[in-house]
């Protein structure tokens, strides 16, 4: 029997996986120049919108916003609102923090890594805005159609002086398939991404036992200065955040 070619870049992919439900590959700009294909999905709008927490105790990957994705009570929400009523820098401060941050996904070919089959790319409220540009500018059409779509150059990284990345994004001048390999365009066609289950979902229950402890910090014990302290620890995940986010 030949080799099962669809098997194989399974593996392969596994082998770069970074993150999600275990059966979805992430994909991530590099410093300098790369380019990808956004991929068709069966709704018809490939640009996933979430609502993420970040800097809440020790989930370094953020959980979604019960109250933002769907409609439930949140008690960060609730929390961050308390903060900007106080009025003062610092409570603000530590609101910006906590408050829930836009994030969006697409399904994606990255060119140079076709091998690896179709990849999920996080983005921010930034790029998403230049991407909708484009799918609504009548030059480029369907930027996804997988026989006449529009490859994405991005050009990632941080401009002298910045303190975050940056991604620029300008399309491909000619139209193109999104490969002429048929066993992988198949598995592109084929390629539903569950996005309803791509991140864990917390309950109300379970985002205020984190919120609990991330205010009472390592020790359970509640700090007399809470707002001062919390945002002390926080500053340095926010740090490594504000780069994702940027992207």
């Amino acid at each position: 029997m030949a080799i099962d070619i669809k098997k194989m870049r399974k593996k392969l992919a596994d082998l770069h996986n970074k993150g999600g439900n275990g059966n979805t590959r992430f994909w991530k700009p590099q410093d300098g120049e790369s380019v990808i294909r956004i991929l068709p999905t069966a709704d018809g709008d490939p640009f996933k919108h979430f609502h993420f927490h970040y800097n809440i105790g020790d989930t370094k990957g953020g959980f979604l916003c019960p109250k933002k994705n769907f409609g439930n009570e949140c008690p960060v929400c609730d929390f961050v609102s308390k903060l900007y009523n106080n009025g003062d820098d610092e409570s603000r401060n530590m609101a910006r923090k906590m408050v829930a941050k836009s994030r969006f996904f697409s399904p994606v070919l990255a060119r140079g890594e076709e091998a690896e089959g179709v990849k999920v790319w996080g983005y921010s409220k930034t790029v998403y805005e230049n991407l909708l540009q484009l799918v609504l500018n009548p030059d480029y059409g369907d930027i996804t159609d997988p026989q006449n779509g529009t490859d994405l150059v991005l050009v990632y990284g941080k401009a002298p002086g910045a303190m975050f990345p940056s991604t620029n994004i300008t399309a491909r001048r000619h139209p193109s398939p999104s490969t002429s390999d048929t066993e992988l365009l198949k598995e592109v066609l084929d390629t539903n991404i569950d996005f309803d289950k791509l991140f864990e979902v917390k309950s109300t229950e379970d985002v205020g036992a984190l919120l609990d402890k991330h205010l009472l910090g390592e020790d359970g014990e509640a700090s007399a200065e809470p707002a001062a302290s919390t945002t002390k620890k926080a500053s340095s995940v926010d740090e490594a955040f504000q780069d994702l986010l940027a992207s």
